[in-house]
C-alpha cells in the first residue's frame, strides 16, 4: 500500500507518538489531518512536516465524546475523504486501585475508550459508503496484560481490543480493516501526564519510560504495520513482549512474576 495522497487523520498528534507519526507519514506524501486539544502544538508539528500545505488541523477533546460527530464531518470535508483514522489520543495512569478516585477511572474510560469509540462511529459510515477504510488504534501492551499502578488505563485499553475485534468482524465485507498497535515503553511524556489517584498529573517520567524506544523508531515500525494492514502488532522491548506470551500460555506464572513489579 502506498501512502501517497492517502488522507490520514491522527488524534493525539501534538506530541510523542502522534507527532512522530505525522512527520513519518508526511515524508511518505500522505495528506494529514492532525488533532488534539492543543492548537499551538499542532501548528508546530505541522511546520515540522514535509509539504505542510497538505496538512489540516482540527482541534478536539476526546473527553467531549458527545460532540465528535461535527469534528468527523469537518475532517471529511478537509480533503473530501478519509482513508485511515489513527486513534492515537489518550491518557495514562499511575496509582494503586485502593488510592484511585472513581472520578479518575471515569475520566480515563471517557478519554481512552468512549472518545475513541465515538470518533470511530462518526467515521464508520463514511468508510462503509466508500467500501474502504482502515482504523488504526494505539492501544498498549497493558491492553493485553494488567500490571500494577495502571488499573484504569489497562481496563480502557483492554476494552478497545474487544470493541475493535468486533468491529473488524462485522465490517470485513465492507473492505474495512483494523490494525491494533500495542506499544511497550516509549520515550514520550506519557508518564509525566499520567493521572494519579486524585486526578492530578504525575509530573515526572518513569525510569522505564525514559529508557524506552524513541518515538521516531516506534513510528517507523507502526507505519510499516499500517502499510501491511496487520491486525495486531506488539512494538515493544523483549520483556514487554514476553509478558504477553507468558500471560497467554502460563497465566499462573505471569501472576507470580507481575507481583514483583514495584508499586512505590
Amino acid at each position: 500500500m502506498s501512502f501517497s495522497n492517502k488522507v490520514i487523520w491522527i488524534t493525539g498528534a501534538s506530541s510523542g507518538i502522534g507527532k512522530a507519526l505525522a512527520i513519518a507519514l508526511a515524508n511518505k506524501n500522505a495528506k494529514l489531518i492532525l488533532s488534539s486539544r492543543k492548537k499551538e502544538a499542532l501548528e508546530l508539528v505541522k511546520n515540522e512536516c514535509k509539504k505542510s500545505k497538505n496538512i489540516k488541523i482540527i482541534t478536539l477533546d476526546l473527553e467531549d465524546y458527545n460532540n465528535l460527530q461535527s469534528k468527523a464531518e469537518d475532517a471529511i470535508a478537509s480533503f473530501g475523504k478519509i482513508d485511515i483514522l489513527i486513534n492515537n489520543g489518550g491518557i495514562s495512569q499511575r496509582s494503586l486501585v485502593a488510592n484511585t478516585q472513581i472520578s479518575v477511572d471515569k475520566r480515563i474510560i471517557n478519554i481512552n475508550y468512549l472518545g475513541t469509540v465515538a470518533l470511530t462511529k462518526a467515521v464508520l459510515p463514511h468508510f462503509i459508503k466508500n467500501n474502504n477504510g482502515q482504523f488504526v488504534v494505539t492501544t498498549s501492551i497493558v491492553g493485553k496484560i494488567g500490571t500494577p499502578l495502571r488499573s484504569s488505563y489497562a481496563a480502557s485499553k483492554h476494552a478497545l481490543h474487544g470493541f475493535f475485534d468486533c468491529l473488524r468482524a462485522e465490517n470485513h465485507h465492507n473492505n474495512i480493516t483494523v490494525t491494533l498497535v500495542c506499544p511497550g515503553f516509549i520515550n514520550t511524556n506519557v508518564s509525566k501526564n499520567a493521572l494519579t489517584g486524585n486526578g492530578t498529573p504525575q509530573g515526572k517520567m518513569d525510569a522505564a519510560t525514559k529508557k524506552g524506544m524513541s518515538p521516531e523508531r516506534f513510528a517507523k515500525l507502526m507505519v510499516n504495520a499500517i502499510e501491511k494492514k496487520k491486525e495486531e502488532v506488539y512494538i515493544a522491548g523483549a520483556k514487554e513482549k514476553l509478558g504477553v506470551y507468558v500471560k497467554r500460555f502460563f497465566p499462573k506464572l505471569f501472576s507470580i512474576l507481575v507481583r514483583k513489579i514495584s508499586v512505590t
